[in-house]
């Protein structure tokens, strides 16, 4: 604001002082663009991390439940192959 004041004391604006005003506008603009992008690529980066743990749960969750039904059907299978045997029918 001081510029303005400065300027509004001259009573007469030129178009170098209104380039100037716009400018610095467009300065402040600017300084604070770049705070915004320096949070985003913070956020960025805590939503990858965050992503990739989440990611790795849900794998190793995955496995677990598919390791559990795999051992389930092999012993279901086996016990169907001992029921086989001894009813007298071969598989």
């Amino acid at each position: 604001m001081g510029i303005i004041k400065h300027i509004m004391a001259k009573k007469k604006v030129t178009i170098e002082d209104l380039a100037r005003i716009t400018k610095s506008g467009f300065d402040t603009v600017d300084k604070r663009f770049d705070a915004v992008d320096k949070r985003f690529e913070q956020v960025d980066i805590k939503l990858e991390s965050f992503r990739t743990e989440v990611n790795a749960r849900f794998d190793h969750i995955e496995n677990l439940l598919i390791r559990a039904h795999e051992n389930r059907i092999e012993k279901l299978e086996d016990d169907v192959r001992v029921l086989k045997t001894l009813v007298g029918r071969k598989s």
